[in-house]
């Protein structure tokens, strides 16, 4: 498999390059602000891009998110976007562009948070409006947004599986006052080196239940983007999800 690998001199970039050196895969080339020496050309901009080919896995940021779906678009590439924080704005442009190119965009790249999801939504079915939800998502200091992408795609297979409405309320803070059933409380902690904890509890009558899963590397979330680029390889225009891919596997 051939890719175009965006925001390659970063933390998640150096762990997809060396599994693909590792399986086989050919990097074509990379694209960083910030360059610096990798086993293949790494450019600063699109226009400098001369083989344009395979697909194109983002770990950059959310910005320039324009310019990168239209190379894509331009060029018939397929992309895996792995970046989170995007805007309503980012959303929407993301969205246009799903009848144009072929599109994986997931918060998160774990074949096992993907699966939490999963339990959380029947836990929800089951449980009712009987529990109170709280989510909890812990990672390193770096992070720049909070809530996780994860932890929003949680509330909502919570709400996907509750009948009743739902609303995030992110922490707390001073006279609150009692907590509403129909809130999902998000509450996001930062320090250290922590690659990715996610945890949504169900707190009932004098019982709770929590489901819960624990990055030990950034490493699965590289994995999981090779995964994705390969099922997104020969796939019509459309915007896919893990959901679609997990589909296949069970």
């Amino acid at each position: 498999m051939k890719l175009i690998l965006l925001g390659c001199c970063g933390k998640m970039g150096r762990y997809v390059t060396e599994l693909c050196s590792e399986r086989g895969h050919d990097i074509v080339c990379g694209i960083d602000l910030c360059p610096s020496p990798m086993p293949y050309p790494v450019y600063q901009s699109f226009a400098e891009i001369e083989a344009k080919e395979g697909v194109v896995i983002d770990f950059s940021s959310p910005s320039h998110l324009m310019e990168r779906l239209a190379f894509c678009a331009d060029h018939h590439l397929p992309i895996v976007l792995a970046a989170t924080g995007y805007t309503a704005e980012d959303l929407a442009l993301i969205e246009g562009y799903k009848t144009r190119i072929a599109m994986f965009k997931t918060g998160n790249l774990s074949l096992g948070v993907n699966l939490l999801q999963l339990l959380v939504k029947k836990a929800a079915e089951v449980l009712g409006d009987g529990f109170d939800v709280e989510i909890v998502e812990r990672h390193h200091a770096q992070k720049k947004d909070a809530p996780s992408g994860t932890a929003l795609m949680l509330a909502e297979s919570v709400r996907a599986g509750c009948s009743a409405e739902k609303e995030n309320v992110y922490g707390r803070h001073g006279n609150v006052g009692a907590r509403r059933k129909r809130e999902i409380g998000i509450h996001a902690v930062r320090g250290g080196t922590i690659v990715g904890e996610h945890e949504v509890m169900f707190a009932g009558e004098d019982e709770i239940i929590t489901l819960s899963h624990s990055a030990r590397s950034r490493k699965i979330f590289a994995a999981g983007a090779l995964k994705a680029a390969q099922w997104l390889l020969d796939r019509p225009c459309g915007l896919y999800d893990m959901d679609d891919l997990l589909k296949e596997l069970v």
